[in-house]
């Protein structure tokens, strides 16, 4: 009777045990978020560059033909209209994400965004010790990480209400890193110096990633690298008669979108690592390469142009891209329908593009692991609608 007893008790907390891991594990991964952190570089940057430039010397972002599609009034985003971070905010019924430098009453309510265009992963002083000295922002991820931690205690009332706040916040960690890359690039360094940059930058992410959980973060949406081979600033840079270089399928440079592919695969190893680490919060990975790099595979069958490595907003040249010869400035020339175009200025996306990486990443299948949206409450709106106006 007694062994009986025993059995029974034992497969009644094994089942008990067995329920808890379930109930903790849909808890982390379905969760209603009720704000977006952000950090980055102009992917994700809604203004902050902008409000952070001397007002006599204005960056491109600050001048039509940006934000003319949505915002009209250019609004310091680096493209004609919303950003995936947008999109994101949107499909959550949430408001759109307020730049930090500049900002008054910053609060979770609104979100909060750091990211900065130009900025890196690694800190500006370790890369002019690598002789990287390009004039960029020196608004490092550890800069923006640290500027946060100083506010956070002016954003709620406790150390236990912080933490809750932080769990019910998506984390947007990046895009973040191209960057550490794009400046050694455009400086004539070798793949391989820039390779060995790479472990480097993983860890300077991974770091960021940590100290977040450590505050109280739960949920992390860490996007890889985009397919830079396809990008109208590197291909003219690059440019080759070599035909080997070039995907047949894309007219992308091969060698470039080998190299993000390695970003990525380190990325993706790490975020393995930390999710086993740290079973009790959600890492994300958003595959910004391969749900972007299908609209060059199959342009007109996602509403493109036939030809869609050319830049909307450009001059001159093969890819309608001349460096040093900006978007924003008044002799550059823009198209009439940027919708039919995949890249904006060169360096960046159009909203169209935007929107539809938004789609896949937030329905599938371009996260890992997908979303859970199951316990989430859209009210009367519809998750695809939400996405796709």
């Amino acid at each position: 009777m007694a062994s009986l007893l025993k059995k029974l008790i034992s497969s009644f907390l094994l089942i008990l045990y067995s329920t808890t891991i379930t109930v903790a594990s849909s808890e982390y991964r379905c969760r209603q978020y009720k704000s977006i952190i952000s950090f980055g570089d102009s992917s994700a940057d809604t203004g902050n560059y902008l409000h952070l430039s001397d007002v006599n010397h204005l960056p491109q972002s600050a001048f039509l033909p940006y934000g003319e599609t949505f915002f009209h009034p250019p609004s310091g985003r680096y493209s004609d209209g919303r950003l995936i971070i947008d999109f994101i905010a949107k499909f959550l019924g949430l408001p759109y994400v307020l730049y930090y430098f500049g900002s008054q009453n910053v609060s979770f309510d609104q979100g909060i965004n750091f990211a900065v265009y130009g900025a890196t992963a690694l800190d500006r002083a370790f890369l002019v010790e690598k002789g990287i000295e390009s004039d960029f922002t020196n608004v490092s991820l550890s800069v923006q990480l640290n500027i946060f931690k100083q506010i956070l205690p002016y954003l709620c009332t406790s150390s236990s209400h912080c933490r809750e706040m932080l769990g019910d916040s998506l984390i947007l960690m990046g895009e973040i890193g191209v960057n550490d890359y794009h400046y050694p690039f455009f400086e004539g360094k070798s793949i391989n110096e820039i390779k060995e940059l790479v472990p480097l930058v993983i860890k300077a992410i991974s770091s960021a990633i940590v100290d977040l959980i450590d505050l109280g973060g739960k949920t992390f949406l860490v996007p890889g690298n985009f397919p830079l081979g396809c990008y109208p600033a590197y291909l003219t840079l690059f440019q080759t008669a070599a035909e080997e270089d070039y995907d047949p399928s894309t007219g992308c440079l091969r060698w470039l979108n080998e190299f993000g592919e390695h970003h990525n695969d380190q990325l993706k190893t790490e975020l393995k690592r930390l999710q086993e680490l740290y079973d009790h919060v959600n890492i994300i990975y958003a595959d910004y390469y391969n749900s972007l790099f299908r609209l060059y595979q199959e342009p007109v069958k996602y509403g493109f142009r036939n030809r869609p490595l050319a830049a909307c907003c450009g001059i001159r040249g093969q890819y309608n891209f001349t460096i040093n010869e900006d978007c924003g400035h008044r002799e550059v020339s823009y198209c009439q329908n940027p919708s039919e175009y995949v890249n904006w200025d060169g360096y960046h996306l159009t909203e169209a593009t935007h929107q539809k990486m938004a789609q896949v990443l937030l329905n599938g299948p371009y996260t890992t692991p997908a979303f859970d949206w199951s316990c989430f409450s859209f009210g009367s709106v519809d998750k695809e609608y939400s996405v796709s106006s």
